[in-house]
């Protein structure tokens, strides 16, 4: 699984929001930075725990409409952490671009899953 495209880009977008969240104000710590934290880990995880499932089709499928779900949640914390001022616009749209990919993929596996279920 770890060598899986969408595992790698999720795992990484979840420790680059690790990263940067930690500038953010002490306010915010059990709020903002907590939800999108969270959610950006839930990406990973939910498809890990799905891709390991993979030989119960629903199963499967529910956890990567769970990735999913998780993966515009956090593109809307994002959202708000721009129009609070606790990231650049740029940064915004460089992360903002790279969980949109995240769900294309996501997108992808949902709309064709039995390249990935395992029999």
């Amino acid at each position: 699984m770890e060598n899986l495209i969408i595992y790698q880009k999720s795992y990484k977008l979840a420790m680059d929001i690790f990263f940067l969240t930690r500038s953010f104000p002490k306010e915010e710590t059990y709020s903002l930075v907590d939800q999108v934290r969270r959610s950006s880990r839930s990406v990973c995880v939910n498809f890990g725990e799905g891709y390991r499932k993979r030989k119960y089709p629903k199963n499967f499928l529910s956890r990567m409409t769970d990735a999913d779900g998780e993966c515009t949640e956090t593109m809307i914390h994002l959202s708000f952490s721009k129009d609070c001022g606790y990231i650049s616009e740029e940064t915004y749209n460089k992360l903002k671009n790279e969980y949109q990919e995240v769900g294309r993929m996501l997108g992808a596996i949902i709309n064709n899953p039995t390249n990935f279920i395992k029999a």
